[in-house]
């Protein structure tokens, strides 16, 4: 959604490059080009003045930073003041001291309120609690069973008294639901009530009524992000018509320019609490606005790339299948081992969406926009076709064998070669720089080699074969990483460590290969 506002940004940030310093007039044409990517990324006309306002007054007021060049003080300033305007840090859920906890669902007709139920519902059902879903919408047709069918995807119960359509009543049905709640022993319950426009006297007036029937602890206006200023319009509306604790942004996936998200929160006064960027009952999440501002500014989004990797990815299984790929023990890395950690990775999301967490990634947005998901299924309808043996040894595959392996996938002889091609390459690849780490080279941090221990009795051998082989057991010992630099569970936890962890990482020229599958083979 923001790639357009993103791309604009990045722009105008590459004409600071190599200035030494920042002139008066400097400053006035790189928020110029700032104030014009927000008006045209449809963000409301107050909130840009006070943004440039507040640029203008820290640009020129603060000292640079020694160790930032004037571009990266320009984007450091940005960022903060983006962190602000999208509502400076996070806001979680209040629960009730005494279950249920009551959370109301209120927001336009169309917004993917009864999506976001589920959605929601499978996020708390992640967090250890047993919610169960209200069908308090009787006015759209079929919104009841669009409820019981979301619920049911989700794994959780609903409540559905009434069959909707224009018949029963949303008040008595959200009141009813408190008690049945509590009697199943649900902790959270999510009402879902009609869509309605600001306009509707009535539809407001019986929204209201189900928030005085339930009292619930928050009541989320969900939004859609994709229709622009009027999301701020909705939302004062409901917000002097209803009232409402926090906002949700629906459709973050979509293509439109995105200034609902980056006006809603300053406007009206109210946090922005959980995304929705997809279709699938998963793709939903807190809202953090520093990791926002991060994606914005093309600062990626290591962070929540992390925790993914946590949710979908075994940690046993990645350690041993790195172990094998590093040539540290275990075995040799087969495409076995390649199909396991592959389908793991498309567990998090499409690769577009994963890789494009990645700082700096947004340069290279035409790559993973031609990132072709179905070629992926290929590769995998090629390893199933394989034995077990010739998944665990490439080598064995001659011609017969690739030949019955391509009939088994119905692919090309070329394709299952050009995979086991590109394979052996990127494993030799990741091998060496495997071999560079443990040995302390130059991939190696300073100091993270531990010195050998002593053997008593045993000297260096006078045999050149022998003291090579020696050499050799010694370079290829694991090394442990830094804990200094990766903190607890050797992954960054802070905002300090993922600098210092990211703060010489590039991706290798090899894998430019795999972002681009036009190339049929390997770059030589």
């Amino acid at each position: 959604m923001f790639d357009t506002l993103s791309d604009r940004l990045s722009a105008t940030f590459r004409t600071l490059r190599g200035k030494g310093r920042l002139s008066d007039a400097d400053i006035d044409e790189t928020l110029r080009e700032i104030r014009i990517a927000l008006l045209e990324a449809d963000v409301s006309l107050t909130v840009v003045k006070d943004f440039v306002a507040a640029i203008r007054e820290r640009a020129k007021a603060e000292d640079l930073s020694k160790s930032l060049n004037p571009a990266q003080q320009i984007v450091k300033i940005v960022n903060e003041e983006l962190i602000e305007i999208l509502g400076g840090e996070t806001r979680v859920l209040r629960f009730a001291k005494k279950p249920p906890t009551i959370i109301m669902l209120a927001g336009l007709q169309g917004a993917g309120k009864t999506t976001l139920a589920g959605k929601l519902a499978v996020w708390l059902k992640a967090q250890g609690h047993t919610p169960m879903l209200v069908a308090a919408d009787l006015q759209r047709p079929n919104a009841v069973n669009q409820l019981q069918v979301v619920a049911k995807q989700a794994g959780v119960a609903a409540y559905a008294p009434q069959p909707g359509n224009g018949v029963g009543d949303p008040v008595a049905v959200a009141r009813e639901s408190v008690q049945v709640a509590q009697h199943h022993l649900h902790d959270v319950l999510i009402v879902d009530t009609a869509g309605r426009l600001g306009v509707d006297d009535e539809l407001m007036q019986q929204a209201a009524d189900i928030k005085a029937a339930v009292n619930p602890d928050e009541v989320l206006f969900v939004v859609d992000a994709m229709i622009g200023q009027d999301a701020v319009n909705t939302a004062k509306a409901f917000e002097t018509g209803v009232g409402f604790d926090g906002v949700v942004l629906t459709k973050l996936d979509g293509d439109a320019r995105g200034g609902a998200a980056l006006s809603i929160a300053r406007v009206i006064g109210k946090p922005i609490m959980f995304a929705s960027n997809g279709e699938k009952l998963a793709d939903f999440d807190l809202f953090h606005p520093d990791r926002m501002a991060g994606r914005i500014l093309d600062m990626g989004d290591m962070l929540t790339l992390i925790e993914q990797a946590e949710r979908h990815l075994d940690k046993e299984e990645s350690q041993k299948a790195a172990s094998k790929l590093l040539g540290l023990g275990g075995g040799e890395f087969g495409l076995q081992d390649f199909l396991g950690q592959m389908q793991a990775v498309r567990r998090m999301g499409p690769l577009s969406k994963v890789f494009g967490m990645l700082p700096g990634m947004g340069q290279m947005r035409d790559q993973l926009d031609a990132i072709d998901e179905s070629s992926i299924d290929r590769i995998e309808a090629i390893i199933h076709s394989m034995t077990p043996a010739e998944r665990a040894n490439v080598s064995i595959l001659n011609g017969s064998r690739r030949s019955r392996i391509a009939k088994g996938a119905g692919v090309q002889v070329s394709e299952v070669n050009n995979l086991v091609t590109r394979f052996v390459e990127a494993r030799k690849m990741m091998q060496s720089m495997g071999g560079m780490m443990t040995a302390g080279g130059p991939g190696a941090r300073k100091g993270r080699q531990a010195p050998a221990a002593k053997k008593k009795g045993r000297g260096v051998s006078g045999n050149p074969a022998k003291r090579g082989q020696a050499a050799i057991a010694s370079a290829a010992a694991p090394v442990a990483p830094d804990p200094s630099v990766f903190g607890a569970g050797n992954m960054p936890r802070t905002e300090a460590e993922l600098a210092e962890a990211m703060k010489d990482f590039q991706l290798p020229p090899e894998m430019q290969q795999f972002l681009n599958p036009k190339n049929k083979g390997p770059q030589r």
